[in-house]
């Protein structure tokens, strides 16, 4: 009912909860029933003189009881079989994470059910994938490795290439190889917080660098190689992991020359190389420079977080025993079923279709997300899975987040990116993974309505 109006008069709890039980009260009463709309927030904000947050984390608590559900395009209604009311203190929280870089879920039945069916082809020969696998993957697993690195024009010979249990083991098996403990390995100044850690697992001085609109600095990447001697570069140069900046063709050239003068290895993360389109995409590091870079290609952001398999290639076969070794000491194998079912899915067409489902979904997202949040206030690409939100004043990074908190909504602060420099007031909001377009939207609207005020207006306890 569009003229509905809470009374909170008689409530000596936080205004949004007062709201969330008058929802609770006027549904019992009668007074509301299955199937009424309630008012938009901003019109129900200004009925009762409080802040839209207020009534947006009172809509998000009743929607926690069950009471009410929200249709994208439509508005929010009464639920068809609301729950028992409950104490609002016996809710805990049901968080939209958006903390954690993921592509989104397929939800297309048909498509689920080929991802089923190659999972279910795989578990035919369940016993041999349960024995010790020889080290790097089958011959199976490299050619499927060897199609799917080509859809980058990337075409190493067999020998260089190599299946590993995800990224993370990839690139601390590498950066166990080039460097020693105290020694330099450079990187974007914003950078993906991963490298940080095995950075500091491994005792190495990680050294950010400047960055402009097209990436690291090429004068700043010079002058770093002639006072610091680095042992290598790491870079993520696709959809870049914060900042979703993807550097171009030519900026890549001046890297790999200042790189080839100085003898520099790159080390080339290539997370989200596959997203863009076969030809729509920047040529990576490997195919410009092959000698010197240590290409990495997780199927983690390209298919999903939880197939932990990542296919690298070295830069010649000379490096190919110290990887081996490496990699084998730290891991002993990639898991045979994960990579036996990567491998069927390559072999079939699934992990192509799962491709265009997370480009067209992914986009649609990013147009939520230009609808919503304010003009300029934030970097994004159509195909990434994430935000970087640099924060207005008097907004800073950890009132933003703790704001964000308060609603169940999970973001991250610069802090975690950061090489070096202070970090900038500036947060990550990813918008992929099993949260649903409706959910991605109520977020964006709570986190638009609060770079629109400043931290005092936006509190949620007025």
């Amino acid at each position: 009912m569009a003229d509905w109006r809470p009374d909170l008069s008689n409530s000596d709890k936080p205004r949004y909860l007062a709201i969330a039980d008058a929802i609770a009260d006027d549904i019992a009463a009668g007074r509301l029933v299955i199937g009424d709309r309630l008012p938009p927030q901003r019109k129900l904000a200004k009925r009762l003189d409080v802040d839209f947050t207020t009534v947006a984390r009172g809509y998000v608590e009743a929607q926690k009881r069950g009471l009410i559900e929200s249709k994208v395009g439509q508005g929010t209604f009464v639920r068809d079989k609301p729950r028992p009311r409950r104490s609002a203190t016996s809710f805990p929280p049901r968080p939209v994470d958006l903390s954690m870089n993921l592509p989104p879920e397929p939800d297309d039945p048909e498509l689920i059910e080929r991802m089923q069916a190659g999972a279910e082809h795989v578990l035919r020969d369940i016993a041999s994938l349960l024995r010790y696998q020889g080290f790097g993957g089958t011959q199976a697993d490299k050619d499927a490795a060897s199609s799917w690195l080509g859809r980058r024009a990337l075409v190493p010979a067999q020998n260089r290439i190599f299946v590993s249990p995800g990224a993370h083991p990839a690139l601390l098996g590498i950066l166990s190889i080039l460097a020693k403990a105290g020694e330099v390995v450079l990187c974007e100044a914003i950078t993906y917080p991963g490298i940080r850690s095995i950075a500091a697992q491994l005792g190495i001085t990680l050294v950010g660098l400047p960055m402009d609109q097209d990436g690291v600095e090429p004068q700043a990447l010079t002058d770093a190689c002639k006072k610091l001697k680095p042992r290598a570069i790491y870079l993520n140069p696709t959809l870049q992991n914060p900042t979703t900046l993807t550097i171009p063709d030519s900026r890549r050239r001046e890297i790999v020359a200042i790189a080839r003068r100085f003898k520099l290895p790159v080390i080339e993360d290539d997370a989200y190389g596959f997203i863009p389109e076969h030809g729509h995409g920047h040529a990576p590091f490997a195919a410009i420079a092959p000698d010197l870079t240590w290409h990495v290609a997780g199927l983690a952001k390209c298919i999903g977080a939880g197939l932990r398999a990542a296919y690298v290639v070295v830069p010649d076969t000379r490096s190919a025993w110290p990887f081996a070794s490496a990699l084998r000491s730290a891991t002993v194998m990639a898991s045979p079923l994960t990579v036996a079912i990567a491998t069927r899915w390559i072999e079939d067409g699934t992990a192509d279709t799962m491709l265009r489902f997370i480009r067209a979904e992914t986009s649609a997202r990013q147009k939520l997300a230009a609808e919503i949040l304010p003009k300029g206030s934030y970097r994004g690409d159509p195909l990434s899975f994430n935000l970087w939100v640099e924060l207005p004043t008097p907004w800073r990074r950890s009132a933003f987040v703790e704001h964000m908190r308060q609603t169940g909504i999970g973001v991250v602060a610069s802090d975690a990116f950061v090489v070096g420099d202070p970090p900038p007031e500036a947060v990550r909001i990813c918008i992929g993974g099993p949260s649903t377009r409706t959910q991605i939207r109520g977020a964006l609207e709570y986190a638009a309505h609060a770079l629109a005020e400043t931290p005092a207006l936006a509190s949620p306890f007025l």
